[in-house]
């Protein structure tokens, strides 16, 4: 447990924290007409980015580096986008200007923006002040199965003709977006530990005040700005002071670092999981149509045989979350039922990007250890019998350092073969050579556990020797947070 110093300078900090934020939107116009961006390529700024758009405000917005897929959502919203950074944005200065977390104070953009006279905001001080006010905010936190949680607890809540508003960190297959904008009292988002801005070193989903939340797990991830697993917890920690007795959170006993972080708070909380928690999902049957389970309750049975189109034991957690939490803001379990029974998933969630030659390929966003081990647990499951390829970039701020090097190793292995790409380089952060994973001391403890191993040189050579590898039967999955140079339909071209 941390010390009580600890919890009182967390205390503090949010406290100062949180007068630093109502100075910046005392600062805002009465009358916002223009509103810049700066990074706006971030999941969560293109989505506030089209928000805005559709609230009526002429938006532009500025960055250097725009991926799928939230590049097509830039290209099909009505703003001047800029596609690299530049202090003449600024020019003739917009009403209001929106920082990405992305952006730093060397940023030409943010530099101009401290010397002049134009007020600014965070992301979450902008959705706050914007889009949350009035709506009840039901929030998804955690480290892993965010997004998932996120756009299914929407599409519930759309099923049953509730008309929820929605920001997630990926597009949804229900929604073909990360955003949505309902007449329904409903505010749905996914809670982000990662820090707000360079001005805000606070995780965004302090800015939020959750009505409802669920907790989905608490590991150490996000290594470029978090210490240690301490440190994460002492932001999860912040997260569950913040909820009072008026409020409600739900949490995965199966992590026993969500248990710890969430006993400070005041709110109603209720625990679900797999293997603890008040809440169990139980019979739990996975196969190529996606997963069908039961719920108990204390050892009863609460519901049975809901259907969830998604695959994965994860999955049928991140369900259970859903059903704890809005199960206490009044949906009913036939809704629950046929919401989570429509649900149509994420992109770049196990997504399926074509078949050739009896083989199928997939494309996934898991970069933690833990997200790579359920991803593969669940492809074993839906491809029973059936051998899995698995070609990994480690990309994120996290996979790129030696912190998970042993993490990593014990993750393949419900793979057959294993594929390392070379670690990403980032400008903005780089890794010290001792600091950095080793993908050559990775693939040799890979291969120790069992599946056959390699690391490549480039995702050129991935491709061949992927291409060269497949049989008929196999389940080939690509695993980055980012684009990984086209590599899944690189390799369905390259089958075909």
């Amino acid at each position: 447990m941390p010390s009580a110093a600890a919890v009182l300078a967390t205390a503090q900090n949010a406290s100062a924290a949180a007068a630093a934020s109502a100075a910046r939107i005392a600062r805002i116009p009465a009358q916002v007409r223009r509103v810049h961006l700066i990074g706006v390529a971030g999941s969560a700024m293109a989505a506030l980015a089209g928000m805005l758009v559709a609230r009526g405000f002429s938006v532009s917005g500025s960055d250097n580096q725009i991926y799928e897929p939230t590049a097509s959502i830039l290209k099909n919203l009505r703003i001047d986008l800029r596609t690299a950074y530049s202090a003449d944005h600024l020019t003739p200065p917009p009403d209001l200007v929106i920082v990405g977390n992305v952006v730093t104070r060397a940023n030409p953009e943010a530099a101009a923006l401290l010397a002049g006279p134009v007020p600014y905001l965070s992301m979450p001080e902008a959705l706050r002040h914007f889009f949350l006010a009035g709506r009840r905010v039901l929030m998804v936190a955690g480290t892993h199965g965010k997004t998932t949680s996120t756009a299914m607890m929407a599409q519930v809540l759309a099923v049953a003709g509730r008309d929820p508003s929605m920001l997630v960190g990926g597009v949804t297959r229900d929604f073909a977006t990360n955003y949505r904008l309902g007449a329904g009292p409903d505010f749905v988002i996914e809670g982000d530990e990662y820090d707000t801005a360079f001005f805000d070193k606070g995780p965004k989903f302090l800015h939020y005040r959750a009505d409802g939340a669920i907790l989905t797990a608490v590991e150490f991830d996000h290594a470029d700005i978090y210490r240690d697993l301490d440190h994460v917890k002492a932001s999860f920690r912040a997260l569950a002071a913040q909820l009072d007795a008026a409020r409600v959170l739900a949490v995965c006993a199966d992590f026993p670092h969500a248990l710890e972080v969430s006993a400070v708070t005041r709110a109603r909380r209720l625990t679900f999981g797999l293997r603890d928690g008040e809440f169990r999902a139980v019979d739990i049957r996975i196969g190529p149509a996606g997963a069908r389970f039961s719920i108990e309750r204390a050892g009863r049975r609460v519901i049975g045989d809901l259907d969830l189109p998604v695959g994965g034991r994860m999955n049928v957690a991140n369900a259970l979350g859903v059903f704890v939490l809005l199960s206490e803001f009044g949906v009913s379990g036939d809704e629950l039922r046929a919401g989570l029974k429509a649900f149509g998933g994420v992109k770049r969630r196990q997504e399926i990007v074509g078949e050739a030659r009896e083989i199928v390929v997939i494309d996934d966003f898991a970069h933690h250890p833990t997200a790579i081990a359920a991803t593969l647990e669940a492809l074993a499951e839906r491809y029973a019998g059936r051998r899995i390829l698995a070609a990994f970039e480690p990309r994120s701020n996290t996979a790129r350092r030696r912190v998970f090097q042993a993490g990593f190793a014990a993750a393949f292995d419900r793979a057959a073969r294993v594929y390392l790409g070379a670690v990403y380089f980032k400008e903005n952060d780089p890794i010290a050579p001792d600091a950095r994973l080793d993908t050559d001391l990775l693939a040799a403890a890979i291969g120790a556990r069992g599946p056959q191993a390699q690391a490549c040189a480039s995702t050129d050579a991935m491709l061949t020797a992927i291409a060269g590898d497949a049989r008929a039967g196999d389940v080939i999955v690509c695993m980055s947070n980012g684009p990984f140079d086209g590599l899944p339909g690189r390799i369905l071209a390259a089958l075909k």
